[in-house]
């Protein structure tokens, strides 16, 4: 199950952005910064029940869940996503798997060496291929196969539509060796990573021409050289199944087959106790069923205590039992039909536990880390002081608290951009951004010329070119049409507010208020005013916090095909959204021209009118204590999936809007889709905040500089941002990220990588929380499978532990 917000299969694609504009930022003093070397911090080790090949069985079938068939085969497309990197990892050659440590390791299967022969005056990188290694159709793996790939891969020709090539750009010529055995590479200038070349490595009849590479692979992998072949796709059932390889020279695979099976997040909990899948990704929720499934193994056939009925008191059900069997034959009939509804539902809870005791929840870190995204292309993000203030509000360690803690796994928040704890070259680089530290934060948004009564000050002129313009001209029209026709109203509806607050105060505030008397009248005052600043502001983060176009208003509007004359964008994409190409597919709600009502079709709406899908819920009168500047609060727009996976997200969301809140600064947050939650908002700018995801790597001065280059501006006066999302980087991280790319030396290639981590984190534009956590169920007779953590699974090793477990689990009757 691939996390919410994770652009899966974006990594290593080739840089093409230019930089935006001159400048290097300035580093404050490093104070807190860990000094030396390498920490010595260690990764959580991964949770697979690791089993001697000799104790695992021969034959059967596993199902593993994966949550959606792939788009493609082709690993080095736009489309790619979690499942092509699973299922290929089992088909294709990859030369340098990370270990479990997060280090590239040569492959014995595929290499007997490869290592760099010469330096000057070109790099020259020979492969010794293994010798037994050999396509499923018994051609020998070879440089034929290399070349084909490199000139797929390299950029010359637009024929081949791919999404990454980093490295394969940087290739001179591939060569025969002494024999067909050795693969000659020279580079026309170094490469570091070039370990992460070839990986996974196509057969020459799919990257030998733009038709087979763009369409071929996309359905189909006829040939391949992995322990398992292709066997077939059904998308009427939803799985891919894998066999044997027979022609597979490796450790023969324990299974016979292996289906990967499209099974969404919201229904693993179902297909794990009916038999449909053996191993899945899981929530904390499915995790805790699963914990107390075998925790009431021994509770000898008594009700549980946990589940639909069980918080129904004695008296409840006496009264339930009461009214089913009463003399007002309405009332006990929908009595009886809520007491049998209830039943059916305690027995099938019931049912599912007793299923789920089969089954064990293997948990690591993930190979990916949660980041707090900061939009700086425009509004008060812009300026890298409300980035830095923003940044220094945060508890992080609160954060990671929130998320690990009750999973137990290590809750430390991360520390690095670059690298992962227990990875090589791992240093913890926040000091360059500081400590949190709430006063500190307040200063930078005084510097900034936020202040406490900045709100109800009148907008100041406004040179050409200031943050006030680049926000445009609809804005501003839009917010002058808001105040307009909701003036009267507000000032109404606060009337009204205060009002019923004073008579429940006056109703049930008495004895607070005779307790008070001998407090003076200064200290009631303040803790009154902080009373009331603490419900508003509660008040506002549950207001914001809703699923537009899920509350069944009347009116909602059918949605409209994009670009038709009818379609409005409720959150409008920011300028970069142009070169997103196929990432942006819709917008985040458009409204139908039909489902309009005419008095909706004035300027502006109809007083009163429902949003439209995707509208930040409105928010209460601004909090006492909130700052502005110009005549506007300080309001941010935090944008949060939605999605029942999502909920620890959306907890870490709330605890991040009350560490701003500390310091004045507002959120108006809004929960989407997730099917559009990265798409629509993320990659178009539509946000100021956001949570979202990126996978580890080994290789960070190639698979990291897309997601911190400097974007640069395109001829349409949109930016170019690549992965960039935040749209915040340097002249200086760029030319860190080119010389560690080029430095054949490891530990100097880290030492920039670690510096150009300290000048991300001192940018204020992604903001590491934490490592996501990586839960697995499995089912307790397999082996050799579950939290992997950073490692790239075996899946030759996978099998159940004994051939009791014969047979396909997934027909077995729990």
């Amino acid at each position: 199950m691939s996390h919410v917000g994770v652009p899966r299969g974006t990594v290593r694609k080739r840089r093409s952005l230019a930089l935006l504009t001159t400048g290097v930022l300035t580093i404050p003093v490093l104070a807190g910064c860990s000094s030396g070397g390498e920490e010595t911090a260690r990764g959580v080790p991964q949770d697979i029940a690791p089993a001697a090949r000799e104790t695992v069985a021969d034959g059967s079938t596993a199902n593993w869940a994966v949550d959606a068939l792939p788009a493609t085969f082709n690993a080095f497309q736009a489309d790619a996503d979690s499942a092509t990197t699973r299922i290929t990892g089992a088909l294709l050659p990859a030369l340098f798997p990370m270990d479990r440590t997060g280090q590239p390791k040569l492959n014995p299967d595929y290499l007997e060496s490869a290592k760099v022969i010469e330096r000057e005056p070109r790099q020259v990188v020979l492969y010794k291929l293994n010798q037994q290694a050999v396509w499923s159709d018994g051609r020998e793996i070879g440089a034929p196969d290399f070349v084909a790939q490199w000139r797929a891969l390299r950029g010359k020709d637009s024929a081949f539509w791919t999404a990454r090539n980093s490295g394969y750009e940087r290739i001179e010529k591939i060569e025969r060796g002494a024999d067909d055995l050795q693969v000659r590479v020279t580079f026309s200038k170094p490469y570091a990573d070039w370990r992460s070349l070839f990986s996974p490595l196509y057969p020459k009849e799919i990257t030998g021409s733009p038709d087979a590479f763009n369409d071929g692979a996309r359905t189909a992998l006829k040939t391949t050289a992995g322990p398992f072949v292709l066997k077939s796709m059904s998308k009427s059932e939803g799985t891919v199944t894998l066999a044997r390889n027979p022609r597979w020279w490796g450790d023969k695979a324990k299974l016979d087959n292996l289906v990967f099976r499209a099974v969404a997040a919201k229904d693993r909990t179902q297909a794990l106790s009916d038999g449909t899948v053996d191993i899945a990704d899981i929530d904390a929720a499915t995790a805790d069923r699963i914990t107390l499934a075998r925790r009431d193994r021994g509770s000898n056939g008594q009700p549980l205590n946990h589940g639909p009925g069980s918080e129904i008191t004695p008296a409840q059900a006496l009264r339930s039992w009461a009214q089913a069997h009463g003399s007002d034959e309405d009332a006990a009939e929908i009595a009886q039909a809520a007491r049998e509804k209830n039943r059916k539902a305690v027995v099938a809870y019931a049912t599912e536990q007793k299923a789920l005791r089969d089954f064990a929840v293997r948990k690591s870190l993930e190979p990916a880390y949660t980041q707090l995204a900061l939009n700086g292309e425009s509004g008060p993000l812009a300026d890298d002081r409300v980035r830095r203030a923003v940044a220094r509000a945060l508890d992080r360690q609160e954060l990671a608290q929130t998320v690990l803690g009750p999973l137990g796994l290590p809750a430390k928040p991360l520390g690095s951009h670059l690298a992962l704890a227990g990875q090589p070259g791992y240093k913890d680089g926040s000091g360059a951004l500081g400590e949190q530290n709430t006063k500190e934060a307040q200063a930078l948004l005084a510097d900034a010329g936020w202040t406490r009564g900045g709100a109800a000050e009148p907008p100041k002129d406004t040179k050409a070119g200031s943050e006030a313009e680049k926000k445009g001209g609809k804005d501003d029209e839009a917010e002058a049409e808001k105040k307009t026709a909701g003036e009267a109203e507000e000032d109404k509806d606060a009337k009204s507010e205060k009002t019923e607050k004073a008579e429940k105060t006056d109703k049930d505030g008495k004895k607070a208020e005779e307790d008070s008397t001998e407090d003076s009248a200064d200290s009631a005052a303040e803790r009154k005013k902080a009373d009331q600043d603490s419900e508003d502001s509660a008040a506002s983060r549950d207001e914001g916090l809703y699923i537009v176009g899920d509350d069944n208003k009347p009116g909602a509007p059918a949605p409209a095909t994009v670009g038709s004359a009818s379609a409005v964008h409720v959150l409008a994409p920011a300028r970069t959204a142009a070169a997103q190409g196929t990432v942006l597919l819709r917008q985040a709600g458009v409204l139908g021209e039909d489902a309009v009502a005419a008095t909706d079709k004035q300027p502006g709406g109809a007083a009163g009118a429902y949003a439209p899908v995707g509208t930040a819920a409105p928010a209460p009168a601004a909090a006492k204590a909130q700052l502005g500047k110009d005549g506007k609060t300080l309001t941010l727009r935090f944008v949060l999936p939605s999605g029942p996976g999502s909920q620890s997200l959306r907890s870490v969301g709330d605890k991040i809007a009350a560490m701003l809140e500390k310091i004045g600064v507002g959120t108006e947050i809004t929960k989407v889709p997730d099917e559009s939650y990265f798409k629509d908002h993320i990659a178009s700018g539509a946000y100021d905040l956001a949570l979202y995801s990126w996978p580890a790597t080994a290789y960070p001065a190639t698979d990291g500089r897309p997601i911190y280059a400097k974007p640069e501006p395109a001829t349409d006066g949109s930016l170019l941002v690549e992965q960039n999302y935040t749209r915040v980087g340097t002249d200086h991280i760029d030319q860190l990220f080119d010389k560690a790319a080029g430095e054949l030396d490891e530990k100097a290639a880290r030492e920039l990588m670690k510096q150009a981590d300290a000048r991300i984190w001192a940018a204020a534009g992604s903001i590491p929380l934490f490592q996501r956590p990586q839960l697995v169920a499995v089912d307790k007779k397999l082996a050799n499978v579950g939290a992997f953590g950073f490692a790239a699974p075996r899946y030759q090793d996978i099998g159940f532990k004994n051939r009791q477990a014969a047979g396909s689990p997934a027909d077995r009757k729990k």
